[in-house]
């Protein structure tokens, strides 16, 4: 039985309101929404504040943080930095940094870690020792120096930092297929599920959908979501792109978009040739 019906990209899209929170992914893996993105981009949401997790700095990945802040879309990002990756900057946030229109909260992938599990686990707060030391503290007032309370009596003193736990509106990913009851397989990237866990709504978009459970084969069901976690999914082949399922990125596109975004012009054009008009590449 099919426990989840297919959405249309961009129908998952018109789910995500303006002003919510929502965690995307690293793209070391074919996970990076793109589709979705585009699809966001298109029905003009607004006010985003996006979690990076752990960082964007895959071409991919960096692509489609900066395509949507360049876009209107995002007001502020939670972040360890976000780039191109080996080809430079990121031009649209880089921009918005200077221009002061993007709010910026500073953290490091272990924080954003930490955060997420605290929000998968229920907790409030999750602890973290390498902040201790470093300018990431001066700039985050939510994370917060306690003396270790399980320290030794007589000791002395032990910092810890404890960072807030992160429960996004919204987890958005992509995988490479789902099976015909909505289970989501992902393999060995734990990232994705993860995020599922933490996020208050799970939006995915597949390149396939395969008949049967992916709980039947005990190959695939360690690497699989369940489809509890998942509240809507669209098939989307190629919704990854610029990367591909065998993990490789078409570094090509992602040059073109670069050059295309280091000016005003350059980047309405490519908004208006490849999300308005052309949408997603085969």
């Amino acid at each position: 039985m099919q426990h989840i019906v297919d959405f249309t990209v961009d129908q998952l899209a018109t789910l995500v309101p303006d002003g919510a929170s929502l965690t995307l992914h690293k793209g070391d893996e074919p996970d990076v929404p793109m589709a979705l993105g585009m699809a966001l981009i298109r029905r003009g949401v607004r006010g985003l504040h996006i979690v990076t997790l752990p960082t964007a700095a895959y071409p991919a990945s960096g692509m489609l943080v900066d395509l949507l802040i360049g876009a209107g879309c995002v007001a502020s990002v939670e972040t360890s930095g976000i780039s191109l990756h080996e080809l430079g900057a990121a031009p649209r946030f880089s921009a918005a940094v200077k221009a002061g229109t993007l709010q910026v909260l500073d953290a490091t992938c272990p924080a954003v870690y930490a955060g997420l599990q605290a929000g998968a686990k229920g907790q409030p707060f999750a602890p973290l020792r390498g902040l201790i030391g470093s300018d990431v503290l001066r700039h985050r007032p939510d994370y917060k120096t306690i003396p270790n309370p399980m320290a030794p009596v007589g000791t002395a003193p032990d910092p810890i930092v404890v960072v807030p736990a992160i429960n996004a509106d919204f987890a958005l990913f992509h995988a490479s297929q789902a099976d015909a009851e909505g289970n989501v397989w992902i393999g060995r990237d734990r990232d994705r599920l993860l995020a599922a866990h933490a996020a208050n709504t799970v939006l995915v978009t597949v390149d396939r959908r395969v008949p049967g459970s992916f709980f039947d084969d005990e190959a695939m069901a360690s690497g699989t979501i369940p489809a509890a976690y998942i509240d809507a999914l669209a098939v989307v082949p190629g919704g990854c792109w610029p990367m591909g399922l065998d993990g490789r990125t078409d570094l090509d596109a992602v040059r073109r978009y670069q050059q295309a975004a280091r000016s005003d012009a350059g980047f309405a054009d490519y908004l208006r040739t490849e999300v308005f008009a052309a949408g997603m590449p085969a």
